[in-house]
């Protein structure tokens, strides 16, 4: 398979005296898995390059090929998306341009300079009508135009590279950006009572876990190890519904809110929305932990650490 491992490690003139350094392109490198990827320990070897977006805005047509031509790394990794899952039905064109068509280009880029791709998808690729949990090779369905973006990038990567590894994750949360952890935060310090859905179910993940685990594959190839190339499911090692992981954000916090907060349990009907998700978002990480010994997240002791850092900054006692 073509370019299986580490490409050839290209050296520029200026950077001749610096050794074999392994340059990783990072797209994304401020949302949410970005931001844990960049506060990592990198150097020995791997320098870590992030791409922002006013160098290369991923809705514009050829930009992320255009970086990945120019920057000439050894590895890519995309942790850039449009999230906005309920927005993207009345914007599907920009999801597509943001989640289909940007991988789509940088995987062309990376076959042509003989460069492996980590790219970073989702369980919004099902349509939750299984039971139990998914596995990598279950029929895709999206039911909502983010969905399908994303879909369509998972696509165009594995028509254009061989040599990729395509994590699905679900229910990503962690200090940055806006997610449900944060949300949960912020109402709960505003309301007395929350109506969460129950009915929907599936793995919190820590983008700390999800960080790490890009690592660890990284780490692996700089020590000489082929990348074994496919799609690959990682998310938390406890399924729950939104109800439970709610609950699970409140535990954390203790009485650290003000007042007291009742959340109660509603259904998907009770709480209408745009865009459709799936009910059953749960994931198997079987193949990962097979595959490369990287073990589910353990998303309820992140949730107590992300809780603990974002209520102490917001005292004045955090770092």
């Amino acid at each position: 398979m073509r370019g299986s491992g580490w490409a050839r490690v290209r050296r520029r003139p200026d950077r001749a005296k610096r050794g074999r350094d392994v340059r990783i392109l990072l797209f994304g490198p401020n949302g949410q898995v970005g931001s844990e990827l960049r506060a990592l320990q990198w150097g020995g070897g791997l320098e870590l390059v992030p791409v922002a977006r006013d160098s290369a805005d991923l809705a514009v047509p050829g930009a992320a090929e255009a970086a990945v031509r120019r920057e000439r790394p050894d590895l890519v990794v995309n942790a850039a998306a449009y999230t906005a899952v309920d927005k993207a039905e009345s914007e599907p064109g920009l999801a597509q341009a943001v989640n289909g068509d940007a991988p789509g280009g940088m995987a062309r880029a990376c076959a042509d300079l003989g460069i492996p791709l980590i790219h970073i998808s989702t369980d919004f690729v099902f349509d939750g009508a299984k039971i139990g949990p998914y596995v990598e090779d279950d029929p895709t369905g999206p039911v909502s135009a983010y969905g399908r973006s994303k879909l369509a990038g998972e696509e165009a990567v594995k028509a254009a590279l061989d040599n990729h590894a395509i994590l699905r994750t679900a229910w990503v949360f962690s200090p940055y950006g806006n997610n449900f952890l944060k949300t949960m935060l912020r109402l709960g310090a505003e309301r007395d009572e929350l109506g969460i859905v129950d009915d929907q179910r599936g793995c919190p993940t820590s983008a700390g876990g999800i960080a790490r685990a890009v690592r660890a594959i990284i780490d692996r190839l700089h020590t000489g190890e082929v990348l074994v190339p496919g799609t690959y499911h990682y998310c938390g090692d406890d399924a729950v519904t939104w109800f439970g992981f709610a609950e699970a954000i409140f535990v954390a916090a203790g009485d650290r809110l003000p007042g007291g907060i009742k959340v109660k349990p509603i259904g998907t009907a009770d709480y209408p929305t745009p865009a459709r998700r799936p009910s059953n978002s749960v994931m198997s990480c079987a193949k990962i932990r097979a595959v490369y010994g990287i073990e589910p997240d353990d998303w309820r002791g992140a949730v107590a650490a992300v809780v603990d850092r974002l209520l102490n900054e917001a005292s004045g006692t955090g770092e």
